[in-house]
């Protein structure tokens, strides 16, 4: 199946990108941690002028360190979107002025859902014993995510499992490459680019997806792989081919990292 997809070297760039969405786990990183060479592919694009948004399954309040500088040096980006599309944080244009958060959801529904998760997350301990909430769940605001192949390591079986069950009360359900996604509300990547872009560029990104380019590694990129006319997947997206109803166009030579440093690198030679 991965021979349907067209290596990366075949792409042409078209000629006024605006800019790249990037997935963040396993796709700018590798072994938990961004590389080099990819923190300094974010810096080259940001440099030539395109808008830089990386969109994650993550908690919000993980990105919160990288959007800073907290953790080291900040990312150089112009937003990052959280836990699949429902939260993100936004730079001012000033640099001077504080980070911007941004919900999809008003405080009095965030809240109601969380009293709603926190009994689902009860009822997944008590009925999958050993399948345990995502070590950065301290940060989420809008959705569970459980492990299953970040520290702990869960059977496809298991993986079902707890969908299975996520599904039964109710939510939308996602898998990336490390965790089970479960929230309430029409929440995707795809979904949450759009919103990002409209909020932060007054624009509407279904009407300029042939400017734009994602790249991704897993299930829950689909949405993006689907709708993307630029969709690209790090080589180590093979191993999930089997399970992803949406390819991606593209997939590049390496992998994680080196594979978006790859797509970088051939955006910065079309301009």
């Amino acid at each position: 199946m991965l021979r349907s997809i067209r290596p990366f070297n075949t792409w042409v760039s078209p000629q006024r990108l605006h800019g790249i969405f990037t997935d963040i786990d396993d796709t700018l990183t590798t072994e938990g941690a961004i590389t080099p060479d990819a923190l300094q592919a974010l810096a080259d694009l940001k440099a030539a002028g395109l808008t830089v948004i990386p969109i994650t399954g993550r908690p919000i309040g993980w990105c919160e360190p990288f959007m800073t500088g907290s953790a080291g040096m900040g990312w150089p980006v112009d937003a990052m979107v959280a836990e699949n599309g429902a939260v993100a944080f936004a730079r001012d244009t000033d640099p001077q002025k504080p980070l911007a958060k941004l919900y999809q959801q008003d405080y009095a529904t965030r809240s109601a859902n969380m009293a709603r998760m926190r009994e689902i997350a009860a009822t997944v301990a008590t009925k999958l014993p050993g399948v345990a909430l995502s070590r950065d769940s301290a940060g989420r605001e809008t959705d569970l995510a459980f492990d299953y192949a970040e520290f702990d390591r869960h059977s496809p079986e298991t993986v079902q499992q707890v969908l299975a069950l996520l599904q039964q009360a109710g939510m939308l359900t996602t898998v990336s490459s490390i965790h089970i996604h479960g929230c309430f509300g029409d929440f995707d990547k795809w979904q949450g680019a759009n919103w990002i872009v409209r909020e932060l560029l007054n624009r509407d990104l279904a009407q300029e997806l042939d400017r734009w380019v994602f790249v991704g590694d897993s299930g829950n990129d689909q949405a993006m792989f689907q709708h993307f006319t630029h969709s690209v997947g790090v080589a180590n997206i093979a191993r999930f081919v089997p399970q992803l109803t949406h390819l991606p166009r593209f997939v590049t030579q390496g992998e994680r990292g080196a594979g978006f440093a790859e797509v970088a690198r051939t955006i910065l030679a079309g301009r």
